[in-house]
Parts: C-alpha cells; sequence; structure tokens
C-alpha cells in the first residue's frame, strides 16, 4: 500500500529540506501562507477557495482542499484554506470579485472549476475582474499534459496545433496566465501570479492553469516554498515637479471639477480627498466606481457624473475650464461618450495609479497613489480656493438635484410602486453602513443618480463590465466580506433569471442578504434603450407570441417568488410602500436571506440626466422612429471630443 502522507527528506549540509506532496497539495498550502501589507497593516491574502468538482479536478485540488479540512480539524485549527462550494463557476468568480473589492482589493479568494465547460464557465468572471482591475486567482484545470488518454472528456481538439486547450481563451482575459505542465513550474507560476494580483496597477484575473494528472502528481518541494510571505502593497509617491505643475493648472481654474472614481475609495483616499475639498471648494462628480467618495450630503458632493449622472454634475463637468481626474478610468459612461466636458479650453489633471488611466482625456499625467497625490496637492495650493460666485452655484444645483430625488422619492399609501419609489424606500429604510448591490439593467443607472450614498463602502454596482448575473453573486461576496452590513441585492427580472443560484450557496453557508426582486416582466433598460434609438422596444418583454407570430402578446406567467422560495430563501411580495417597509424591517431583524418581490411599472423612467450615451443608430430605414432617432444621435456627435484634440 502506497502512503498518501507528506514524507519529509533529510537535511543535509547543503541542501534544504523538502516535504513530499502532490502539486494540487502544494498550491493549498503556498496559497494559504500569502499575506499582504500596506501602511503597516497585514492581512491574510486568501480568504478561501470557492470551487466546484468535476473529472478535472475532484482528484486534485478537491482532494487537496479535503486533506487540508482534515489535518485541520485534527489539529484543532481552522484550515489553511477554508472551502465553499458553488452553483455556477461564473458566479463564484464573481462572488470572490465583490469580496475583494469591499476589501480594497487587499483579499480575495482562489476558484477551481473542472476541465473543459467547468472552467470555460469561468471565462466571464474572469472579463469582469481585470476590467475592473479586481484581484482574484482562478486555477481552471486542463487536460492531460502526458497526453496518455487524449482525447480525453471535454478536450478541444485542433489539427493545426496539439498544444492549445480551452483554457488558452483565458489569456486575453487575464492580467496574468501560466500553465502547469510540470511540477518544478508551480512555485514560478504562483509567485507570478501573486505579483500580479497584489500589485494596485496590474491587478485583475490571475489564471494558473494546471492540468489533472499534474495536479495529483508528486513532488519534493523545498519546505521554504510554504513559509509565510508578505506581499507590500506599495503607495507610489507623485513626483514632485509634476505636482508642481498640477498646482500651478489648478490655481489657475476659475470652473473647476474633480471626477472621483473608484481609485480614491481603493487608496482610502475619502477623508484626504474631503479636507481636498473643504479646503478649495472644488465640487466633485463620481463615477460608479467612486460614488461614495464623498458622502451625497457633503458640501462639494454634486452625485453622478456622465450618461447616468445627475444634472448638477454635468452642468458643471459642461462649464468646467480645469478637471482633476483622481482615480477614474473615464469610461464611456463617466465621459457622456466624451460630451461632458465641453468648454473648448478645458485643462485636464489625471492622478491614476496606472498611467494608461492617467493619459486618458490628454492633459497632465500625475502617475501616483490617490491618497499620496491629494494630500500633495493640498500642499501645493494652499491659499486656493474657488470664488463665492461659483461655490454658490455649485450648492445651488446640488441642492436642485436633492430636491429632484426627493420628489421621484416620494409616494402615497396605498398606490403601486414603480422603480423609483422601490430605490428611495430601499434607501431610507437601509443603515448609513448598508451596502446597496446591483451590476445590470436599468437599475444601475437608476441608482447612480438617485442612492443617497452615506458611507464609502455603501454603494458598489459593477458597471466595468455591467454583467447580467452578477448581483446575487457580488450580494454575497459582499456579506462575507463585511458581516456588520447589511447588503441590499437590487436585481431585476432580467438579470436575476441569468444567475440566481447562489441564493442556494447564501443559505448554505447562513450568509444573509437582502434580495430586492423588481419584476417588470422584460428588459427595462434595454426596452428603453431600444426605445431611444428608434428600435421600438422589440425583443426586451417576457411576453407570448401573439397571432401573427410576434412576442407582443399577453405575459408569460412567471413566479419569481416561487422561485427564490424553491431556492431556499424566505421570500415576501409586496406591493404598496407599506408593505415593502414591513419586508425590510423583518429582513434586517432576521439572521437569513430574504428576497423582497415587487412588481413595477418599466414604462416609468428615472430623472433625465440631461446628458447621452453613444451607441450608433442605424444610418439608412424605413421606420420612422429609426430615421427620428438617427437625426438625434447626428447632432450629439457634433459636440463629441475627439480622441485626439487637435493643437493650435
Amino acid at each position: 500500500m502506497v502512503s498518501t502522507a507528506p514524507k519529509r527528506a533529510e537535511k543535509s549540509a547543503d541542501t534544504e529540506s523538502t516535504v513530499r506532496l502532490t502539486v494540487a497539495q502544494a498550491t493549498i498550502r503556498f496559497l494559504a501562507n500569502q499575506y499582504v501589507e500596506r501602511d503597516g497593516e497585514r492581512t491574510k491574502f486568501f480568504a478561501g477557495a470557492f470551487g466546484i468538482f468535476g473529472h478535472g479536478n475532484v482528484a486534485g485540488l478537491g482532494q487537496a482542499l479535503l486533506q487540508d479540512e482534515v489535518e485541520a480539524a485534527e489539529a484543532g485549527r481552522g484550515p489553511g484554506l477554508k472551502y465553499v462550494l458553488s452553483r455556477n463557476e461564473q458566479a463564484m468568480v464573481h462572488t470572490a470579485v465583490a469580496y475583494a473589492r469591499q476589501k480594497d482589493r487587499l483579499q480575495t479568494w482562489a476558484v477551481t472549476a473542472s476541465v473543459g465547460p467547468g472552467s470555460t464557465n469561468m471565462l466571464t468572471g474572469a472579463a469582469l475582474a481585470t476590467i475592473n482591475r479586481l484581484p482574484v486567482l482562478l486555477l481552471p484545470a486542463d487536460t492531460f499534459a502526458t497526453r496518455a488518454s487524449s482525447p480525453v472528456l471535454q478536450e478541444l481538439e485542433l489539427p493545426s496545433s496539439g498544444d492549445v486547450t480551452v483554457n488558452d481563451a483565458f489569456k486575453p482575459l487575464s492580467r496574468y496566465f501560466d500553465r502547469v505542465w510540470r511540477p518544478e513550474q508551480l512555485p514560478a507560476a504562483l509567485i507570478g501570479a501573486m505579483r500580479v494580483l497584489t500589485d494596485p496597477v496590474e491587478t485583475g484575473a490571475a489564471t494558473v492553469s494546471i492540468p489533472q494528472d499534474v495536479q495529483a502528481e508528486a513532488f519534493d518541494w523545498p519546505e521554504s516554498l510554504f513559509a509565510e510571505r508578505t506581499w507590500h502593497v506599495a503607495r507610489p509617491l507623485p513626483e514632485r515637479s509634476v505636482i508642481a505643475r498640477a498646482a500651478e493648472i489648478v490655481s489657475s481654474a476659475s470652473k473647476p471639477m474633480i471626477v472621483a472614481g473608484g481609485g480614491v475609495i481603493y487608496s482610502g483616499a475619502t477623508d484626504a480627498l474631503a479636507t481636498f475639498c473643504a479646503q478649495t471648494g472644488i465640487p466633485v462628480g463620481m463615477s460608479q466606481a467612486g460614488k461614495g467618495a464623498l458622502p451625497y450630503d457633503h458640501p462639494q458632493c454634486m452625485g453622478a457624473i456622465g450618461s447616468t449622472g445627475t444634472t448638477a454634475a454635468n452642468a458643471l463637468a459642461a462649464e468646467a475650464d480645469v478637471v482633476i481626474g483622481i482615480g477614474t478610468r473615464y469610461s464611456d459612461f463617466t465621459s457622456a461618450s466624451r460630451t461632458a466636458f465641453n468648454n473648448p479650453d478645458v485643462r485636464f489633471v489625471n492622478i491614476n495609479v496606472a498611467s494608461l488611466d492617467s493619459v486618458k482625456q490628454g492633459g497632465l499625467s500625475v502617475v501616483a497613489d490617490a491618497r499620496e497625490a491629494i494630500d500633495a496637492l493640498g500642499a501645493a495650493v494652499d491659499g486656493y480656493a474657488v470664488g463665492d460666485e461659483y461655490l454658490a452655484r455649485t450648492a445651488a444645483l446640488a441642492k436642485e438635484w436633492d430636491d429632484i430625488v426627493s420628489g421621484v422619492y416620494a409616494v402615497e399609501d396605498g398606490e403601486a410602486l414603480n422603480q423609483n419609489q422601490v430605490i428611495g424606500l430601499a434607501n431610507t429604510l437601509s443603515d448609513p453602513r448598508d451596502v446597496v448591490v446591483c451590476a445590470a439593467g436599468s437599475m444601475p443607472g437608476d441608482l447612480h443618480k438617485l442612492w443617497r450614498t452615506r458611507d464609502p463602502k455603501g454603494y458598489h454596482v459593477e458597471y466595468g463590465y455591467s454583467c447580467m448575473g452578477y448581483e446575487v453573486a457580488g450580494g454575497l461576496g459582499v456579506r462575507m466580506a463585511d458581516e456588520t452590513r447589511d447588503v441590499f441585492v437590487m436585481v431585476g427580472d432580467g438579470s436575476y433569471l441569468m444567475m440566481a443560484t447562489e441564493l442556494v450557496t447564501a443559505v448554505q453557508e447562513g450568509v444573509k442578504v437582502i434580495v430586492v426582486l423588481v419584476q417588470n416582466h422584460g428588459f427595462a433598460s434595454i426596452g428603453s434603450l431600444s426605445e431611444a434609438l428608434g428600435s421600438q422596444r422589440f425583443g426586451t418583454a417576457y411576453r407570448y407570441r401573439s397571432d401573427d407570430g410576434r412576442l407582443d402578446g399577453a405575459k408569460l406567467p412567471v413566479d419569481l417568488a416561487a422561485n427564490a422560495a424553491s431556492l431556499g430563501a424566505d421570500v415576501v411580495k409586496v406591493g404598496t410602500a407599506a408593505e415593502f417597509a414591513d419586508a425590510v424591517k423583518v429582513a434586517k431583524a432576521s439572521d437569513r436571506t430574504t428576497v423582497i418581490h415587487v412588481e413595477t411599472d418599466p414604462l416609468i423612467p428615472a430623472p433625465d440626466s440631461e446628458s447621452w450615451w453613444d451607441v450608433p443608430v442605424s444610418e439608412v430605414s424605413t421606420l420612422t422612429s429609426t430615421q427620428e432617432a438617427y437625426e438625434k444621435y447626428v447632432e450629439w456627435k457634433k459636440i463629441q471630443r475627439p480622441l485626439i484634440k487637435p493643437t493650435d
């Protein structure tokens, strides 16, 4: 009988002691001993491992996680890497990514799936992580390195290349990719992944693909591989000369504005930003990732900016002579497809830890940590403040928008609710530290405009990839990251139907989330966009086919409340404000996941941002609706800023 227990080799005078483990066992032991440190605070980097097992990883990483758990129990301690069973491979990546975002990228999860479809199901999650610059370690299983049994079940065969597998699809979606063909390659692959995962500039999905036979192969590993390793998360300092130049530009401005992105929150720069704004009076508009950089009632907070922004922020953006971008990647929604900043003499100062983002929109590039750069710029512009007239204008615009929000939040007793009112009720009934989670559909835009954020971590909308189905899985990750906060998952029926399965994982793990499920019998967001583009909401409603064969018949009899209940959640169906308030009270008092189901009218929009999003319209059409939409599109294109602004 062959023993599977680790064996230690004797250490000679000139060799290091080794321990015999499989590649999978070595991987788990290595990951359990990785730490990060920032500002002197040290944190274990991997909270655990999400996984779904199949023939590609059940005997490798699955066995290794089991062994870790059993050995830990026998020793009377917790496992080195806690294992959580998920229901969908894409969803478990979303959960890990949401956890990492809530932890300001200082902690994440490893994620493993089986060969073939199990692993390729993680591709969407990989894209989401990389686009949002959020760390997650993916461990997809692969086919045999030895090719002893090729072609194995679920193996891709290409006549032109024998070394390509489906996992090569991760390469363009990952910030780091390696495949471990031999045990000796594992240390370099894992260290390479850690380097990327802990780098604020490079971070995203790191993928280490391990063939199933290699996972189970034993090797004599140096014990030093499993020593605790601490990765320092740096705060790059800005160059003095660049800060001096930035200070000259800011000090010359009469109508400056700040665009705050997610980098402000990830770097812990919210207090620094508040101090800088109080010092200078410069107003702030926030991207989706940056919402919460200032509390909604801060005097300089103008709320959301861009295509889904407030009228206050967008009005100031249109006339700003200096725009200070801090930690933003200037997505098309933030810049309103390059129509937001319309002052012909506008100049940009871009503060970002990533040079890729610091050069966007042109202007001065300040490559540095957000907190360090804000502090340095504040010292450099000491004595500068905006004029009283501009200060009064920003205050008036902010109040005007706040009054609009109060108006759409208002609801009369007994009346049916619309989506704006549902958002208002959830916002008002939640505690200041509670977190709202969303990703796709009409609600991200409405939340960006309407949600009154009171805490830097209280707003969690995934809008880099805006992935339908992220919501429930993401809410699970947020709650796992901080169980002192209630999590309100705002999700429409379109996104819910994409991926509700992680309700089962929430029930399994005893992780409480409050899901506000808005049923409007179709895709509200794309329906509205379709109408605006002249496509008449075609293909966006959940309907039977009518007699003429079109999908415009009666509503489908879909009971999403019954579906949620069947997955193990507590469910409350509501129709009025009073019923909604009672449901929230019950949900907050409960220690179980609760789904609050409410039907709304998708034809009632949120207040207009007076902004634009560039979605091309058909140049020619026989439809009058499309012709009219194209005329509007041409008018907006006239004010779109060029990618490279010509010099005089």
